[in-house]
């Protein structure tokens, strides 16, 4: 934003101009309301030969809302800064010779055709495609899916949202027929009488969520925390299990182990309401509990603390996130939590629940309506030859026409580094900086034959581009967002879009007409979009069919499931069935799963990865906000004073972290909150300090989510004179 200076109010003559718009929060998925006021004051007068600029002021004002109860953290109440930045792009640019130029609209429409359209004859379809974001409105995520089918009709569509929920989602898919982030209401939270966060970091991430717990804790709840970092988030904890990165699963069959030693499992529940039970009771009966102990550096009496906590608590919930998440086996961690909650009985009444914290502001949205690479709207299949039946009808195809299954986004990057894509459209993401390994990324970005960017700022990935689309932030374009526990909510849009921005649904819309397939995209405005997308999630999974946008601006958000609208919606899930046909959850058998890489003499310490308060996700939009930069302003790595001392860094120098794909340089934070065989680097900024540049690009082998919170690295001072501090 435009810092403007004070004017003599006696020297000119000034007018005042007041904009006031109801909106809510772009960043994480609490998706808080808030009143933001724009004042105007419009200065009419010159001082000698300067014409003098108006003075802008803001003022943020919280909203009572149901999800965050009407608080607003730092990056809310800064999120605007963004948004009015001197460094939104405001015009089309094309790159010509190395440097970007200013085009009209018209001349970058034409040109996204004639390029798509040599680059299918030439290579094919497949050769083009689409990469979208989990922060995306429920509506563009609707578009996004259908343009890549419809429009362009590739096979080749996903999102980042693969690295943010893939893990959980797929989780709860299998585990109870259904992916809906919380299972229960937040107000359920304060009721619970122990409560699990497990790689979760919520007090930073999603600070207005706190006193849910802290009510919780008043209540008399016990709290457990379980991560290798001490953190906002563990100082809630009664009971924190500084767990070695990626031994997650290993960690809940021992408290496993416990619950069926001490004879706290719910039997009547178990065998009323799930399937499986006999397998993992067999599983966990072999397992040691010392043996577990010393694979994840948990002493055994704080399993056993941990187990009968939750095992004996009458209410009683579990939380996981990236950290248990973001792992090479993260789909059957969180697989084994959700165990821990069924054996336990825990689920489906006040009080109980799992959940997955959702990290991206639509990242429970964004995954439901095809942006997934084997999805289509609804959380239908592909795959499915009755799904695709229903979806084509309501688009107005052949199903024959609709494209196949692709693959997940780092899968994407490894095609498109391989020649076998040629042409990328990247919406609402920044691939460069987000993907594993990201250095394979870059270089694949530059052999792209033709890539699309449409972004409000210059990202990394932007700097790649052929053509760069300007489009509107949070407080320009209104649609839908769903929150993390499955609420879907209306934000409101009253501010002109700047220069030539335009919203990401309607640049859709223009490239369909641009290519010919202009008749599937007649849409006026973002409710027409979600008229349809009502449609087309009729009868799914995720059944949005009986939300309108009457009704999100009377009730305040509905949940979904909501088939009619006289549905109220389901905020507390699987009260007396799960949905599976057979009305049962499964219960699995998780193996202790060791990380795909692991340290030797060459890379002898473990990095972590995540999140500080100020900043979101690769912070293109927070690192353009005066406010939320100057509380973080560059990267770091954070280890413990004997790391520090092995590998001769001090505190506040300059250390280069290399890993088998690459190396960075941060700055030091020698801490003892973090265990010694770790260290822990934010995942927020680029090029050098491009954590992404190290991190590992093994897969988890059924959601394909890579394993960002684990791979070994080498530390040493990027200086050789400041050994001498450590």
């Amino acid at each position: 934003m435009r810092e403007y200076t004070p004017i003599d109010q006696q020297s000119c003559e000034a007018a005042a101009a007041e904009l006031v718009m109801e909106t809510q929060c772009p960043f994480c998925s609490v998706q808080c309301k808030m009143k933001l006021t724009e004042k105007v004051i419009a200065a009419s007068a010159q001082i000698g030969s300067n014409r003098v600029t108006p003075d802008v002021q803001y003022e943020v004002e919280p909203k009572p809302n149901k999800a965050s109860e009407g608080r607003l953290c730092v990056k809310g109440m800064n999120a605007y800064q963004h948004a009015v930045s001197e460094d939104r792009i405001l015009h089309p640019l094309a790159k010509r010779n190395g440097k970007f130029e200013r085009i009209t609209w018209e001349e970058a429409n034409a040109i996204i055709a004639e390029r798509f359209q040599s680059i299918v004859k030439r290579h094919g379809r497949d050769a083009i495609g689409l990469y979208g974001g989990g922060s995306l409105t429920n509506e563009t995520s609707y578009l996004l899916g259908k343009f890549a089918r419809v429009a362009l009709r590739t096979k080749y569509i996903d999102y980042n949202g693969r690295f943010c929920m893939s893990a959980a989602a797929s989780a709860g898919n299998k585990t109870f027929g259904i992916d809906r982030g919380l299972t229960n209401p937040l107000s359920d939270i304060p009721l619970a009488k122990c409560i699990i966060l497990a790689g979760t970091n919520i007090a930073e991430c999603q600070p207005t969520l706190t006193p849910y717990f802290t009510k919780a804790k008043e209540n008399g709840a016990y709290i457990i925390v379980i991560d290798p970092r001490e953190t906002a988030t563990s100082k809630l904890a009664d009971l924190h299990l500084k767990v070695k990165p990626g031994m997650d699963a290993a960690l809940v069959n021992g408290m496993l182990r416990t619950i069926f030693d001490e004879g706290m499992v719910d039997e009547a529940f178990v065998r009323a309401r799930t399937k499986g039970y006999e397998a993992l009771r067999a599983h966990i009966g072999a397992q040691s509990l010392e043996e577990i102990a010393l694979l994840t550096g948990v002493p055994q009496d704080s399993i056993r603390r941990a187990a009968a906590a939750f095992g004996r608590a009458e209410t009683g919930m579990v939380f996981t996130a990236r950290g248990v998440e973001q792992q090479t086996d993260g789909y059957m961690a969180v697989r084994n939590f959700i165990n821990l909650v069924l054996l336990t009985g825990k689920i489906g009444k006040p009080g109980c629940g799992y959940g997955a914290v959702t990290g991206q502001g639509n990242g429970q949205g964004g995954r439901e309506h095809g942006q997934k690479a084997d999805q289509l709207p609804g959380y239908r299949l592909i795959e499915n030859e009755e799904h695709r039946k229903y979806i084509a009808g309501v688009w107005g195809i052949d199903p024959k026409e609709l494209p196949g299954k692709g693959v997940s986004a780092y899968e994407m990057m490894e095609k498109v580094y391989d020649g076998e894509i040629k042409a990328l459209l990247v919406m609402g993401s920044n691939p460069v900086v987000s993907n594993p390994n990201a250095n394979l990324v870059e270089a694949a970005m530059e052999r792209l034959e033709f890539l699309v960017v449409a972004d409000m700022f210059m990202s990394e990935t932007a700097r790649s581009a052929d053509l760069i689309l300007p489009v509107t932030a949070y407080l320009e374009n209104a649609g839908t967002l769903t929150n993390l526990e499955g609420r879907v909510l209306l934000r409101e849009a009253d501010r002109p879009a700047p220069g030539e921005a335009r919203h990401d649904w309607r640049i859709l819309c223009d490239i369909a007409e641009a290519i010919g397939r202009g008749d599937y995209f007649r849409f006026s405005d973002v409710e027409q979009i979600f008229e349809e997308l009502r449609l087309a999630s009729r009868g799914g999974i995720a059944d949005y069919y009986g939300i309108t946008y009457d009704r999100l601006r009377r009730e305040e958000g509905v949940y979904w499931p909501c088939p009619s609208e006289d549905s109220q919606g389901v905020s507390r899930m699987f009260s007396d069935t799960f949905a599976h046909s057979d009305g049962l959850a499964e219960i699995v058998v998780v193996d202790n799963h060791f990380p795909d890489e692991r340290t030797d003499a060459d890379y002898p310490i473990y990095l972590t990865t995540g999140r500080v308060l100020s900043h979101y996700l690769t912070g293109v939009q927070t690192r353009r906000s005066h406010t939320l930069a100057s509380r973080d302003v560059e990267s770091f790595v954070e280890l413990h004073p004997n790391a520090a001392r092995r590998f001769g860094v001090a505190d506040g120098r300059l250390a280069v972290l290399t890993s088998r794909r690459g190396e960075i340089v941060v700055r030091c934070r020698v801490t003892r909150t973090i265990r010694e065989d770790t260290v822990f680097v934010p995942m927020h900024w680029g090029d050098v300090q491009n954590v992404n540049k190290i991190t590992n690009q093994a897969l988890d082998p059924t959601c394909r989510m890579p394993g960002f919170k684990v791979c070994a690295v080498h530390i040493r001072p990027l200086l050789a004179n400041d050994a001498q501090f450590a």
